[in-house]
């Protein structure tokens, strides 16, 4: 229970407090008043003064600076989602966004993704990278899974590979358009500095992305799209485009292309049965 002077932010800090193992982080293992750390021993782990972690729990001595919550997140040995309200409770806003590319997705969100059959639908990273796609993606987008993984990128295809370029009814559009989408993912997800290599690798290969790089443009983002193509077998195909989160994974995107007509729906389902389902390999983690 909150105590009348304590804060959201002192009565989270307390409660956390409470759960950690004093034994398993190195303090003496005797008989204590209370479960838990004592106060002056999360504050030594956050490398702050005992008396300025106290008045936090008390709801004393106003805000605590950004620096400050990430040593007590980390002495707290906090989870991404705890650190999160950590920052919410104790400044009002989300903290600055830290990237961790993670490998790979679950057996579940490939059979998500199967069950979408016949509307084309991936996985892909906040730098684009693709993780997981189903039979209707590898028809109207390409056969992923005969790319290294670390060329499954959707810039990389874009700007290097002839074939993608081909299929695209205003090719520089769709490029600038990606490239914008790709800068605000980038920076939402605090990646910055995981996607400079690509991107000088990029400017390097292909004088068309150096140029639109160097725009700096920034555009409007859509969630939601008509996408047209000429597919080099079915012939042109219409989908709306949509992308939503995972759940539980901030760090990845899905994407859906649903086939706009009967007739698109028809095209792509006649061509799943020769692509073989993806099994389960050692780049999706259980369950």
């Amino acid at each position: 229970m909150q105590q009348p002077n304590e804060t959201l932010l002192g009565t989270y800090l307390r409660d956390r407090r409470m759960k950690l193992d004093p034994a398993a982080l190195g303090f003496p293992a005797e008989r204590r008043r209370t479960p838990g750390l004592r106060r002056e021993e999360v504050a030594q782990r956050a490398n702050i003064s005992p008396t300025w972690y106290t008045w936090l729990e008390q709801g004393r001595g106003g805000a605590p600076s950004a620096d400050v919550l990430d040593r007590i997140s980390r002495a707290l040995m906090l989870t991404d989602v705890e650190r999160e309200h950590l920052f919410l409770v104790g400044l009002g806003r989300p903290p600055q966004a830290r990237y961790h590319e993670k490998e790979g997705v679950t057996p579940r969100l490939q059979r998500v993704l199967d069950a979408l059959d016949p509307s084309p639908a991936l996985i892909r990273t906040a730098t684009w990278n693709v993780l997981a796609w189903n039979r209707a993606a590898t028809v109207m987008l390409g056969d992923y899974g005969s790319l290294p993984p670390d060329q499954r990128n959707v810039l990389r295809i874009i700007f290097l590979d002839p074939r993608a370029r081909a299929v695209q009814y205003d090719w520089e559009s769709v490029a600038r358009h990606v490239i914008g989408a790709f800068r605000v993912d980038a920076a939402r997800a605090g990646a910055a500095t995981e996607v400079e290599p690509l991107v000088e690798e990029l400017c390097r290969l292909s004088p068309e992305f150096r140029m639109m790089w160097r725009d700096n443009e920034i555009r409007d983002v859509k969630g939601e799209a008509i996408k047209r193509i000429r597919h080099p077998v079915l012939g042109p195909l219409a989908f709306e485009y949509s992308t939503f989160s995972v759940d539980g994974r901030t760090d990845l995107s899905m994407c859906v292309y649903n086939p706009a007509t009967p007739a698109d729906v028809q095209k792509i389902a006649s061509q799943i049965g020769s692509v073989p389902s993806r099994l389960p390999s050692a780049d999706m983690r259980e369950p």
